[in-house]
């Protein structure tokens, strides 16, 4: 390394001794002015942007994705930074939060140099729409972080120019809030995505993932009536439909089904995690006993209230969900029984985001880097339950649209698992926490309750606790400071390296 850099310092000092040489364009490697001149280029610069959402500090890699889980009641971390974090020992140094500025930023930076320079490129104009449309998409999606985890970072759309971005100051989140939208509307436009793909470019953005990301957006601002609109554009489009098999939604043969909106693509060996691995050796979150018991009767009640519970078969007469989503003790996984101790960090296992079945022997041990499942960044399900929510915030209980009621949106959700039918009669009250308890089992081990009871502003009331095993027995504890945890610290190396941004309170200096 220190010859490397002896070498460097030599170059950089013959070239200083005459402005000549600064002015000869480099012919050994392109530039800004010199690589957009073919549509290739033009893709495989859209391509390094969508790359960007599989970096390992991706918040939106299926790791770091899945592992929000472990920031929750839902889920148990005992040796990484969401250890750190769940239990209110992070502080600005923490690693995971510089990983994820600087992956935005890298991410920002692919899309505001594609969308500054494409136009450089003679290329069919409709392909060109479409490039920048997806280009918009990915920058709102990883503005997103930077809005909704940090509260507010410097707004940056023009191509990367570190003279004039090295210093820049925080824009707020309602400024940031404003671009991702923006940025959302311009890519829905002149239906410049299309509404499916097929073949090698299945898996890119369509119109139903920009309304779908729309309506997330919307109803983490609490901007109801909107984010029920967008959701109900999405469903209106009948593009989507649930898959039949809530297990094998998350099988590596059915990739890419009708509940699938957008996923974050892997492919072995280019592109590959280590979920198989991790979560089944306990490397990764793994569930709690609290996630577990919330998981209703089959008559639809909670356990405590439903005569079909027996607590010598706790796991008999439940939602089908949970054995579709953990792996209990005493049942079979891989091809054989599961064992009291094969999951010790807890007792339970996480099924989902596995390729493994509950009665085949694997044929290959997966190791680490070997993982090549996708991670489903918005699905249907989703969008059914945010219009439920978002009408029954906005209006109540009753509320429809075009014939979709918020007791229909959940009951469709509901009915794939052969759960029953949400009460009926409920207020906009009760009707609140039915669908909190439907988005916790729905997408239990896929990271969104993380973002769920942040926004709900019932982390305070649900991470100041012990947490216990399935033997009872404690095991760690948690804690939230409503002050402060309901932001990510802005990390220190970046204040160090931009003594303009400012830290979010409570973090210090």
């Amino acid at each position: 390394m220190k010859r490397y850099t002896f070498i460097i310092i030599t170059l950089f000092s013959l070239t200083a001794c005459s402005d000549s040489f600064l002015d000869v364009t480099p012919t050994d490697r392109f530039t800004q002015n010199t690589y957009w001149n073919t549509k290739e280029q033009g893709e495989a610069a859209l391509n390094a942007t969508y790359a960007t959402l599989i970096n390992s500090n991706s918040l939106f890699s299926a790791r770091n994705a899945i592992y929000l889980d472990a920031l929750t009641p839902n889920a148990y971390q005992y040796n990484a930074d969401e250890n750190i974090i769940s239990r209110g020992l992070h502080n600005a140094a923490t690693s995971t939060f510089n990983g994820a500025w600087n992956t935005c930023y890298t991410g920002i930076g692919r899309a505001n140099n594609l969308l500054v320079n494409i136009d450089k490129v003679s290329m069919d104009e409709s392909l060109k729409n479409r490039y920048k449309a997806e280009a918009k998409f990915l920058r709102a999606l990883f503005y997103f972080p930077l809005w909704n985890l940090f509260g507010g970072a410097p707004l940056i759309t023009e191509a990367t120019n570190y003279e004039t971005q090295a210093n820049l100051p925080r824009n707020s989140a309602e400024e940031l809030l404003a671009q991702i939208l923006k940025d959302l509307d311009e890519a829905a436009a002149n239906n410049a995505l299309p509404a499916s793909y097929s073949g090698a470019d299945k898996g890119r953005v369509t119109r139903g993932a920009v309304q779908a990301l729309k309506a997330r957006v919307l109803l983490y601002a609490g901007k109801w009536e909107e984010a029920a609109a967008a959701a109900k554009q999405v469903i209106d489009t009948k593009t989507y439909t649930l898959f039949p098999d809530y297990r094998g939604l998350f099988y590596l043969e059915n990739e890419g089904n009708s509940e699938v909106i957008f996923d974050i693509q892997y492919k072995f060996p280019e592109f590959a995690h280590s979920l198989d691995v991790m979560l089944d050796q306990q490397l990764g979150c793994a569930p709690l006993p609290g996630l577990v018991n919330d998981y209703y009767a089959t008559d639809g009640r909670p356990i405590a209230n439903s005569s079909l519970y027996n607590a010598a078969k706790p796991y008999e007469n439940r939602d089908s969900r949970l054995q579709a989503t953990v792996i209990i003790p005493g049942t079979t996984f891989k091809g054989a029984s599961v064992t009291d101790i094969q999951y010790p960090s807890t007792g339970y296992g996480l099924k989902k985001y596995t390729i493994f079945k509950d009665n085949e022997k694997p044929t290959v041990v997966p190791t680490s880097g070997t993982s090549e499942l996708n991670y489903i960044l918005l699905r249907y399900a989703d969008v059914l339950l945010m219009y439920a929510e978002a009408m029954n915030e906005a209006i109540g209980p009753d509320a429809s649209v075009g014939g979709l009621s918020v007791s229909a949106a959940i009951n469709q959700v509901r009915a794939r698992a052969k759960m029953p039918n949400v009460p009926t009669g409920l207020s906009k009250e009760q009707m609140r926490e039915e669908i909190r308890h439907e988005r916790r089992i729905e997408f239990a081990g896929e990271g969104l309750y993380y973002f769920d009871i942040r926004r709900w502003k019932q982390a305070e009331k649900l991470l100041n606790t012990d947490v216990y095993n399935i033997k009872g027995n404690r095991i760690d504890s948690r804690s939230f400071n409503a002050n402060r945890d309901y932001l990510w610290p802005v990390p220190s190396i970046a204040i160090q390296n931009n003594v303009a941004l400012t830290q979010n309170l409570n973090y210090g200096k």
